[in-house]
């Protein structure tokens, strides 16, 4: 068994959490994370409204009495989702575990702490997580420039992110971006982090509610498979590479503003290739760790395999070159 402040502060029995995921993070996926022994999260957004919101938590405690979270993404916008009732259909539905990410989540935080829920907050960067703190979260989830999603302007690898954050942060940290296997858990201990964060590698699992066209594809592809898309918007997303990505990274080259890519990256599109099976049918996200994607197991096979592997290079790998 490997115990860290992560699992003894959050009451799961391994060091895994299977972040939110827009579209994926589902009762499907996360009930089997739980029921594995890892942290999986529920994605309030995924879901149209907060009373669906409520009803997929009842879906997932149908699954699973272990415990499991839900993420809620605050992100700047026009016309912003209804974000304080979907944190309330959080509360009111008795979820103790969230899983915060985005723009200025203290009255979000402020809240869930007040009605006795433990607060992660995703960061990408040293100053973001030190400023997490301030906000009273309980732990946070520091994004190295490897992963999947916005990896924010910074460009830093978790080899450095992730002990440079450790340094300064005396809160339990997960680290998120490039971690799939045994050997990136074993690491990210090392690195002074209490546990990892995976997406693209829970995505490529029997239980993840997408088609198996890109399940498969991760298989295939390499660490080179992705793209950096909305770089000169300065709101950066790392993305599977395909026909669609290119044209973005395309059309950005020649100066385009968002206006003129936002009909190639809607949600609307993502959405319906993971439904389908249309690798071009729009943008899907993917982390570099797809280099490391060899097969398709079952979430437990997978958790199990990672934990094993673990306390092998631990106790046997590790343990030899001390004389």
């Amino acid at each position: 068994m490997i115990k860290t402040r992560f699992t003894e502060a959050f009451g799961v029995e391994h060091p895994i959490v299977q972040g939110g995921m827009q579209w994926v993070g589902r009762a499907e996926l996360t009930s089997a994370v739980a029921n594995a022994g890892a942290l999986g999260f529920l994605t309030a957004l995924t879901q149209p409204t907060p009373e669906a919101l409520s009803k997929e938590i009842a879906r997932c405690r149908e699954m699973t009495d272990k415990p499991f979270g839900v993420n809620l993404t605050i992100l700047p916008a026009i016309n912003p989702p209804p974000y304080a009732e979907y944190r309330r259909a959080i509360i009111e539905s008795g979820i103790k575990i969230v899983e915060t990410a985005g723009y200025k989540p203290q009255e979000h935080v402020d809240d869930f702490k007040a009605n006795g829920v433990k607060v992660i907050h995703k960061c990408t960067s040293v100053r973001h997580g030190v400023s997490s703190v301030r906000y009273g979260v309980d732990a946070i989830s520091i994004d190295g420039f490897e992963c999947a999603g916005h990896p924010g302007e910074d460009d830093v690898g978790g080899l450095i992110l992730i002990p440079c954050a450790a340094d300064k942060i005396k809160i339990p940290m997960i680290a998120s971006g490039g971690f799939g296997d045994a050997r990136g858990l074993v690491a990210a201990l090392a690195l002074g982090a209490d546990g990892v964060n995976m997406g693209t590698r829970f995505c490529a699992t029997k239980e993840a509610p997408l088609h198996e066209n890109f399940k498969q594809q991760m298989v295939e592809n390499d660490e080179r498979a992705t793209d950096l898309i909305f770089r000169t918007m300065h709101n950066t997303a790392r993305v599977a590479k395909n026909k669609i990505s290119q044209e973005v990274v395309a059309l950005e080259r020649g100066g385009a503003k968002f206006e003129e890519v936002r009909h190639l990256v809607t949600g609307v599109r993502g959405r319906e290739g993971l439904e389908t099976g249309d690798l071009d049918a729009g943008i899907w996200s993917a982390g570099q760790v797809q280099g490391l994607v060899h097969d398709v197991p079952s979430v437990k096979d997978l958790v199990d395999r990672i934990i094993s592997e673990a306390e092998e290079i631990i106790n046997k790998r590790l343990a030899s070159f001390v004389r």
